[in-house]
């Protein structure tokens, strides 16, 4: 069994979905690793690492259309009688800046994966996404915690 650490770098493109599959299978494949584990972890509080279905885009639009219908913009209402409207304290980096934040707590910021025969072990439609909540373009950064054997 070997140990390796390293960090992969992903360019986002505002809010919305990276398939990023392709990179974890490659980084497998270039370090010449047969089978183990992968634990993934986002250095970032305003994105996500999640794994969901790559073969319709809907559903990648309906999931973030969805999150941003139960983490809005500003300020949220209350769940109370009163229907109380919150106005958000934190916004230093812009209206984006709480909810991204939210949405990043109510998602996953590290995923453990096995893997193959050089590959990541994932059903037919499955794919592994980070996910920006920000509006901007940003520089993300994915730790790798790899624990495995060389082919």
């Amino acid at each position: 069994m070997e140990q390796i650490f390293s960090k992969l770098k992903f360019i986002t493109h505002g809010q919305g979905f990276i398939d990023i599959t392709y990179d974890l299978n490659l980084y497998i494949e270039k370090n010449n690793l047969h089978s183990g584990i992968l634990n993934l972890t986002s250095l970032h509080t305003s994105c996500s690492l999640t794994i969901n279905e790559n073969a319709d885009p809907n559903v990648l639009e309906d999931l973030k259309k969805y999150m941003q219908s139960i983490v809005p913009y500003d300020s949220y209402i209350t769940l109370s009688k009163d229907r109380e409207e919150i106005f958000y304290k934190h916004y230093q980096e812009g209206a984006d800046d709480m909810p991204a934040h939210i949405k990043t707590s109510l998602t996953n910021t590290s995923l453990s994966l096995s893997f193959r025969e050089g590959k990541i072990m994932l059903g037919t439609w499955q794919a592994v996404y980070l996910w920006e909540h920000r509006f901007d373009q940003k520089e993300r950064i994915i730790n790798l915690h790899i624990i495995g054997e060389k082919k």
